[in-house]
């Protein structure tokens, strides 16, 4: 997969999730020869319906998300547009605030009711206005608001992230504003391998990226695998 620039405005947008992020290892990549048949055939048929489309992705931390976001959108080019829900982090000095510094991540630690009304918008919006959506910076660990900007005639509308099929809350709002819901699951081992290096990359020691993992992704790897159940398909790209 390769980066594409997004010079035009009218185009701009978030061409790989965690652009500032490196690409992940050549065995953890997906690119267009190898999207499984069946799921080009299933977003073919979905651009094949005509208007704007959302697609969303779903899966525990480290499941291949936003790798299988940003092959699509290599397959797809200009026609689609990748908006995570990770732009939707609280920033970290209201999560201090809240004493939920230590569970980041969590669903309680997202502007869920932000990220809803997001995608309202973007199901319906209006020729000529370019909706404008934040995005998550590993190296900063923050959001940055008005970062991806989706223009009108972008045809699918990708979005990704841990809790789009979750039941409670405003997060159960989600999956009647997609037009279909992806789950998408790995090898239990390469998925917490995956997060480690994820976390190593960004500073934490091999025993503290462990110790995250353990007391804060895994638990809410085992919420989101019990939402897998809602979804419209399930994809296993080991």
């Amino acid at each position: 997969m390769h980066a594409i620039s997004a010079s035009n405005p009218m185009r701009a947008c978030l061409v790989r999730p965690n652009a500032s992020e490196p690409m992940p290892a050549r065995q953890d990549r997906l690119d267009e020869s190898t999207l499984p048949a069946a799921l080009r055939e299933r977003v073919e048929r979905l651009l094949a319906m005509g208007g704007r489309r959302l697609l969303g992705l779903a899966g525990a931390p480290g499941s291949g998300k936003s790798t299988l976001a940003a092959a699509l959108l290599d397959w797809l080019g200009e026609q689609a547009c990748v908006v995570p829900m990770d732009g939707y982090h609280l920033a970290n000095a209201e999560l201090q605030r809240l004493g939920l510094a230590q569970r980041k991540g969590a669903p309680e630690t997202f502007d869920s009711a932000g990220y809803v009304a997001l995608l309202r918008r973007l199901r319906q919006q209006r020729s000529g206005e370019i909706v404008y959506a934040p995005e998550f910076r590993r190296e900063i660990e923050e959001p940055v608001a008005g970062a991806i900007a989706v223009a009108p005639e972008t045809r699918l509308v990708i979005t990704e992230g841990n809790y789009l099929l979750l039941g409670q809350g405003h997060w159960n709002e989600i999956v009647p504003l997609l037009d279909e819901a992806w789950y998408v699951e790995v090898d239990d081992g390469l998925r917490r391998q995956r997060l480690q290096r994820r976390h190593m990359r960004f500073g934490r020691s091999a025993e503290a990226a462990l110790a995250w993992i353990e007391g804060t992704d895994e638990p809410n790897a085992r919420l989101i695998e019990a939402t897998r159940q809602r979804a419209h398909a399930v994809w296993r790209l080991d």
